[in-house]
């Protein structure tokens, strides 16, 4: 059979294996496969050409242009599944492991695409955080914003997860305005290179936005520059190698890392033998020893259980994972599949002979295990293997050495202190899972180890059904950890993004900053309404149209009426003498929600027209109390416009509600959704 040549994309053209291409064989046979990697890529050309070309296109367009590009590469993907399915076989990943893998970094570019809509503006400014008056007039003010990066990220990926790990990746960083070239691990690569083809043939990139390395990098590190980012998943060796490199340290080139974990599940005190949260404790476990043969940065390594529930957990674990069929990943009944590699399978049996100097292999013999449909010996196969330290205070390895496949350490602790200290001793972890049905033990373990994580996940009989569990990283939340796990951080919604853009902090006038922003700040120029502003359509309306209400005069029966209609008989409203006790009141007061009221009766436009709905209010604030007696305006604002589709768009009004001082009484931004 001829290899498959995985080819390289490189400014603008596929590039074909050649000097220095390496051989890759099928996990499940051992059998060369394919072959990647090309001496003569001209680095420094793909980093221009990404610089110049792709950073540029991107950078054209809006938040929300990159986000409706993001959710059209994923459903381009999403019909092109099956072949990623069949090409991913090879790797030893059964069709349960595509699932993660392929479905799962399509279902993050949704997300993505999804968080730049709603989460975002339709702009190419993103204001990070309020506005921060600095003068005492407000003439002068501080705003932080995110603008695009205008170099290159590059992403090293790891074997496990060559869809995925692209595409966790690439989703915030494309989304961000920042063009990329990515570098998948050469074992796998052969997968993530149809992955990019599908992207590239669908034309929905702009030109130059992503870019092919499959092999080595070169001395591509070497051309970087303050505004490129490096994105790292891998061993904390390679990590360490990458992030010392002199123009890295030089020029404080961002670096993310990613890297070894020795993540732990803990079984709280009150999940004995018989409760649901030990069976769903067995099944966690059980199931992050054997998804993807182990070969998960989330998957647990250190299981840490009471002291009088180690033996229950040993022998429920053990009776579940001798029902999990190993063979090729194509067989239907298969359940794991194989080690990515010869080369990956000798690590992990010599990283479980390391683990077995000071714990004892109670299941598991890499010497005898069936294999169905595939040779034990030629394919890169291993069983589940569970080891159980009986001295983990002592003991050095179970707390450093990570054994990158289906194995993991039982160890008991005396209480939950000592669970906590243990779960510590990995010294930095992507994820630790506490199995409880008790409040007060997730509190003690959120504040005790939540300094060592990145993600702490809490499970028990409440939500198991719809936990997304253990070892399963989403784009809503951050993915990384401090120390050992590499000090980085990926996904994590909107954060994401923010990793591939420069935070500034602008200062001026509100004039200014309504211009760079994209949005009016208060003070800034109104534009005085020659017509009402409902009646205009969503595009003729310009930041800073004001609009200005005739005045109302607040009664006493006004409030008695209001209070009686909605059952509101607080005694700040009803009751003079307690009022005037209270000091925040002069005495009876009209109450915040009919200032409200009457500040719609005062700015609306009753005719049909081009607003369409009322969709809510933010950022509600009752600033001095209104007595009877007092009269009220309303002066409405366009502050931001966003469109939502071809026929409506989503309009904030800045709403301030003043008495017949001028006094500033509430303040809030109202939402309409307008016609085009």
């Amino acid at each position: 059979m001829s290899l498959l040549d995985v080819s390289s994309f490189a400014a603008g053209q596929w590039i074909a294996p050649g000097a220095g291409a390496r051989s890759i064989a099928s996990a499940i046979t051992g059998a060369p496969l394919a072959q990647a990697g090309n001496d003569a890529l001209d680095v420094q050309g793909m980093l221009d050409y990404a610089r110049t070309v792709g950073g540029p296109s991107l950078r054209k367009l809006t938040f929300h242009d990159r986000a409706r590009m993001l959710k059209a590469l994923a459903g381009h993907l999403n019909t092109h599944k099956q072949a990623l399915y069949d090409l991913s076989f090879d790797t030893g990943a059964t069709q349960a492991d595509h699932v993660i893998d392929i479905d799962g970094g399509i279902g993050t570019m949704f997300v993505f695409a999804s968080k730049g809509r709603r989460e975002m503006p339709d702009a190419h400014v993103y204001l990070d955080g309020d506005l921060e008056q600095l003068s005492r007039d407000g003439s002068f003010l501080g705003q932080h914003i995110c603008t695009p990066l205008q170099g290159v990220a590059v992403h090293i990926n790891a074997f496990n997860f060559p869809v995925w790990g692209m595409l966790e990746k690439l989703a915030p960083t494309l989304l961000a305005g920042v063009p990329a070239i990515v570098k998948p691990a050469t074992a796998t690569c052969y997968v993530t290179e149809l992955t990019v083809r599908l992207m590239l043939e669908s034309g929905i990139l702009p030109e130059g936005a992503l870019q092919l390395v499959s092999g080595g990098i070169g001395d591509m590190l070497d051309h970087l520059t303050m505004q490129d980012v490096v994105s790292f998943t891998g061993s904390a060796q390679t990590a360490l190698k990458l992030r010392a490199n002199p123009v890295i340290l030089k020029n404080s080139i961002r670096f993310v890392a990613e890297q070894d974990s020795l993540n732990a599940s803990i079984l709280g005190p009150d999940a004995v033998a018989g409760t649901p949260e030990f069976d769903l404790f067995v099944k966690e476990v059980s199931r992050e020893m054997t998804t993807k043969a182990g070969q998960k940065c989330t998957a647990i390594r250190r299981i840490i259980a009471p002291q009088a529930q180690v033996d229950a957990v040993i022998s429920a674990l053990s009776e579940r994972l001798a029902k999990t069929t190993i063979g090729d990943p194509r067989l239907e009944n298969t359940r794991m599949g194989a080690l990515v590699s010869g080369s990956q399978k000798r690590d992990v049996l010599e990283k479980a002979a390391i683990l077995a100097q000071e714990a004892e292999r109670v299941y598991g013999d890499p010497s005898n295990f069936a294999v169905e449909g595939a040779d034990a010996e030629k394919g890169a196969f291993v069983p589940p293997m569970l080891f159980h330290c009986t001295n983990p205070d002592k003991a050095m390895r179970v707390h450093d050495t990570e054994a990158f496949g289906p194995v993991s350490t039982i160890m008991g602790y005396r209480d939950l202190d000592h669970a906590i200290t243990l779960a510590n001793r990995g010294e930095g972890s992507l994820v630790a899972s506490v199995i409880t049905h008790d409040a007060e033990v997730a509190r003690d373990v959120a504040l005790g180890s939540g300094a060592f994580h990145g993600r702490l996940y809490f499970n028990n009989r409440d939500s198991m059904k719809e936990s997304t569990g253990h070892g399963s990283p989403l784009p809503h939340m951050v993915h990384g950890g401090p120390g050992r796990a590499g000090g980085g951080e990926e996904l994590g919604g909107v954060r994401g993004v923010k990793h591939y853009m420069q935070r500034t902090a602008i200062q001026g006038s509100p004039d200014i900053l309504s211009a760079i922003g994209a949005k009016w700040v208060p003070g800034g120029t109104e534009i005085v309404a020659k017509v009402h502003p409902f009646t205009r359509q969503f595009g003729d309306l310009a930041l800073g149209e004001t609009l200005y209400s005739d005045a109302r005069t607040i009664t006493l029966d006004d409030i008695e009426t209001f209070a009686h209609f909605t059952g509101d008989t607080f005694y700040a409203h009803m009751d003079d003498a307690a009022a005037a006790r209270n000091p925040f009141f002069p005495g009876r007061v009209a109450h915040g929600y009919l200032l409200i009221s009457f500040a719609a009766g005062l700015f609306v436009q009753p005719d049909e027209g081009p607003v369409l709905a009322n969709t809510g209010l933010d950022n509600l604030r009752f600033m001095k109390p209104v007595s009877a007696g007092d009269s009220i305006k309303v002066r409405l604002t366009v502050k931001k416009k966003t469109p939502r589709n071809d026929e409506y768009g989503e309009v904030r009004w800045h709403v301030t509600l003043t008495n017949q001082d001028d006094e500033i009484a509430a303040e809030y931004e109202l939402l309409t959704m307008n016609a085009f």
